[in-house]
Formats: C-alpha cells, sequence, structure tokens
C-alpha cells in the first residue's frame, strides 16, 4: 500500500472529546491521528460527501497493475 500524506492543523476541540479519541485510538492499538481521520470519514460520510477509502484504492491500483492487459482486452 502507498504511503499516507497527513497535513498539520491547528483546531481546538473539547477537551473530553479528545480524551475520549485518545482512549479509542490506544484500546484499539491505532495512532490518534487514524482515530481523527476515520470520525472525519464519519462526518463526511453523514454529510453525503463519500470518501473513497484508501485499503480499497489501493487494491484496485494494484487490480489495475496486475490485470492491465485483461482489462484492455475486455475494453475491446
Amino acid at each position: 500500500m502507498g504511503a499516507i500524506h497527513l497535513s498539520k492543523f491547528s483546531s481546538q476541540a473539547n477537551p473530553e472529546i479528545l480524551n475520549t479519541l485518545r482512549q479509542i485510538a490506544d484500546i484499539e492499538g491505532k495512532k490518534f491521528h487514524a482515530v481523527l481521520d476515520e470520525a472525519f470519514r464519519d462526518f463526511l460520510n453523514k454529510k453525503g460527501v463519500s470518501t473513497p477509502d484508501r485499503q480499497v484504492m489501493a487494491s484496485f491500483a494494484q487490480s489495475l497493475h496486475e490485470f492491465e492487459d485483461l482489462y484492455k482486452e475486455l475494453a475491446k
């Protein structure tokens, strides 16, 4: 899977919410930014904005590479 590019940003949030997100990250063995990213994606999905899953897109890219000739033949 390709490297994940992250952007730093600064904002303010309710300390209780941040602490809960940190606890979830610890419990699930994830990094805080991964839990925060998941929360952002859930919010966007709730608002009707779809975002492609990184794992799905990586699998798609691998499939394109692996079966390029087959896809070209099927397109004919």
